[in-house]
């Protein structure tokens, strides 16, 4: 979302509201950041202007954005209408950015923070939408030197839409439990396993989880609140960690780390599609979902961000604490016959430590949390693409 809104308010609302009425149900879009690097000394580098303009005429040029500052860049599938195709355009993406990162001698990374590059020394990249941002939002924009892994789902009907992203609240510790990948910053291994979640959720406004929303109607007084009283003047200022998509008739999940690999990229992308296409029949077919009050979610987040995939969380039908594992292989078991149909099923497994995990595991064998992310960003070309 690099320019400004064009649209006024109402007439955003309206657009939005009319394009879930008529959309495409559960096609799915993935989005990848980046940190671009020296490739020597591994620091962040501003290229990405560099980087763009050398992608023009490529296919690659229409799915290649930039992400607020210029040692980022993000990758963009384009909308699919089954996993597979997304899956498929998750490798290809990785592939042409690979190869343009090494015609222009850049490295990449795609963990969920850079492990000790300054903040300072990074640049907001030149566009209105960034440039809003921050006029706006200063120390707390300049701060966010972070790369995460989002999806779009289509979603069919506005009041549908809503009920979707109230239902993926209850899920985003799982989420970020098994994305998480971002141990060290600032030149600190923190002992957290998502130190991304903490400088976004916790500093931006509107970040985190959201309200539970009544139907379209409620979500839009709440979007009409913000731009009458001047809290946002852009749609895109709702930084939620789910939200359903106001320029895309689509639901969109935020709350994940980036990944390294491209396998537990696409591991996690279509687990994200297979929830939506379940929370999706469950509300079709008038099946239960509980809408979670946000401080009982928040327990399970602050779990999922200080100790990932190998601690635990609450199971709030029980009342019972139980292995983060669990209650993940529990949620695939769930939407597993949706999975199937959509062609997600394939891809989802848990792995048997997600990339905090390694890090940590390797940082106890060679002491050093810088090189950790050297030996992980100087692997093999495939980690990135396929």
């Amino acid at each position: 979302m690099g320019d400004r809104q064009r649209l006024s308010p109402d007439e955003q609302i309206r657009s939005a509201y009319e394009a879930f009425e008529a959309g495409e149900d559960l096609t799915v879009a993935v989005e990848e950041e980046f940190a671009l690097l020296d490739p020597e000394t591994l620091e962040l580098t501003n290229r990405f202007e560099e980087l763009k303009a050398g992608a023009a005429g490529t296919e690659l040029d229409e799915h290649l954005v930039g992400e607020l500052i210029a040692s980022e860049i993000e990758i963009k599938t384009g909308r699919c209408t089954s996993f597979g195709e997304a899956a498929e355009r998750m490798g290809e993406r990785r592939s042409q950015l690979a190869e343009l990162a090494d015609q222009f001698g850049v490295g990449l990374a795609s963990t969920g923070t850079h492990p000790w590059s300054r903040w300072q020394d990074q640049r907001i990249i030149d566009t209105p939408h960034y440039r809003r941002n921050n006029e706006i939002l200063q120390y707390v924009v300049w701060r966010n030197n972070s790369f995460g892994i989002h999806a779009h789902i289509g979603i069919r009907g506005a009041d549908r839409a809503v009920a979707v992203s109230n239902a993926f609240r209850g899920v985003l510790p799982e989420l970020l439990a098994l994305s998480a990948s971002s141990p060290f910053v600032e030149d600190c291994v923190t002992g957290l396993h998502s130190a991304r979640t903490e400088i976004f959720t916790k500093m931006f406004p509107r970040a985190g989880i959201p309200d539970v929303y009544d139907k379209w109607e409620g979500f839009e007084q709440y979007v009409r609140f913000l731009y009458e009283t001047r809290s946002i003047d852009e749609h895109t200022q709702m930084w939620w960690s789910v939200r359903p998509h106001l320029a895309f008739p689509t639901v969109e999940i935020r709350i994940c780390d980036a990944q390294p690999g491209l396998g537990e990229a696409q591991s996690l992308a279509a687990l994200m599609h297979a929830l939506a296409a379940r929370f999706a029949r469950a509300l079709d077919e008038g099946e239960p979902v509980e809408d979670l009050p946000n401080r009982l979610i928040e327990e399970n987040l602050w779990r999922a961000i200080r100790y990932g995939l190998g601690g635990e969380l609450i199971d709030f039908d029980t009342g019972e604490v139980v292995p983060a594992r669990a209650r993940i292989e529990a949620l695939i078991e769930w939407v597993m016959p949706v999975a199937e149909e959509i062609g997600a099923a394939p891809y989802l497994a848990v792995p048997d430590a997600n990339a905090a995990e390694r890090q940590y595991a390797r940082l106890s064998e060679l002491g050093s949390h810088r090189d950790v992310f050297a030996e992980l960003v100087r692997r093999p070309r495939e980690l990135v693409g396929g």
